[in-house]
C-alpha cells in the first residue's frame, strides 16, 4: 500500500482550492458583519461557529448521500440554484431596505446562523454541486474520500477564522461603516442571487 492509497493529494488540493473559490471566505466577512456586526463579541463568535457548523453538516450530508437524495426527490442542481437564488434575494432586499434589523434579537441569532449564513450563502448550490462532482471523481477510493473530507474541513476552518476574527474590521469601520457594509453586502447578495437564478434557468433550458 502506498501513501496515495490512503490520501489523494491531488484531489485534496483540487477540492480545497475549488471550495475556497466558491465559498470565498474573505467575501463572507461583509455579509457577516452586516448581519451581526452590532452584536456583542460573544454573540458574533457564536453566530460564526453555528454558521460554519451548519454549512459543514449540510455539505457533508450532500457528500455522503447527495446524489441519492436528489435522484429520489427528482431534484436537479438547477432547482437548487433557483431556490438558493430566490432565498438570497429576499435577504438582500432586507439588507438594502434596512428591514433586516426589525426582528427580535433571539430569533435573529438563530436565523443568521441557519439562513442566510449557514445556507445558502456558505452551503449553497455551487458548493453542493462541486462536492457531488468530487465524490464522483473519488470513484469509491478510500484515499480520495479521506482527501475530500479533509478538504471540506479545511475550508470550513478558514471560513470560521475569517468570521470569528472579523471584529478587527469592526474596530476600523465603526457603526457607520457597518451600515455601509450592509448596503454593499445587500447589493452583492442581490447580484449573486440573480446569477444563481440565471444559472438555474440556463440549466433547465439546456437540460444540465
Amino acid at each position: 500500500m502506498t501513501f496515495g492509497d490512503y490520501f489523494d493529494v491531488t484531489l485534496f488540493f483540487e477540492a480545497t482550492i475549488t471550495l475556497v473559490v466558491i465559498l470565498d471566505p474573505p467575501g463572507t466577512v461583509p455579509v457577516f458583519l452586516s448581519l451581526v456586526g452590532r452584536k456583542p463579541p460573544a454573540a458574533r463568535a457564536r453566530a460564526a461557529r453555528q454558521a460554519v457548523l451548519v454549512s459543514l453538516v449540510v455539505i457533508s450530508l450532500f457528500a455522503v448521500a447527495g446524489q441519492a437524495v436528489l435522484a429520489y426527490l427528482g431534484i436537479g442542481i438547477p432547482a437548487l440554484q433557483g431556490a438558493g437564488g430566490l432565498l438570497l434575494l429576499l435577504i438582500a432586499l432586507d439588507l438594502l431596505t434596512g428591514r433586516g434589523g426589525t426582528e427580535p434579537e433571539a430569533a435573529e441569532d438563530v436565523n443568521v446562523a441557519l439562513v442566510p449564513l449557514g445556507t445558502p450563502l456558505l452551503a449553497g448550490p455551487g458548493a453542493i454541486a462541486a462536492t457531488i462532482v468530487f465524490v464522483r471523481e473519488a470513484q469509491a477510493q478510500l484515499g480520495a474520500y479521506i482527501a475530500l473530507a479533509l478538504a471540506i474541513v479545511t475550508v470550513h476552518v478558514v471560513l470560521w477564522a475569517c468570521m470569528r476574527y472579523s471584529g478587527v474590521v469592526i474596530r476600523v469601520v465603526r457603526e457607520s461603516g457597518i451600515t455601509l457594509l450592509a448596503k454593499i453586502a445587500g447589493l452583492l447578495l442581490a447580484a449573486i442571487a440573480v446569477q444563481l437564478v440565471a444559472d438555474s434557468v440556463r440549466g433547465f433550458v439546456t437540460g444540465a
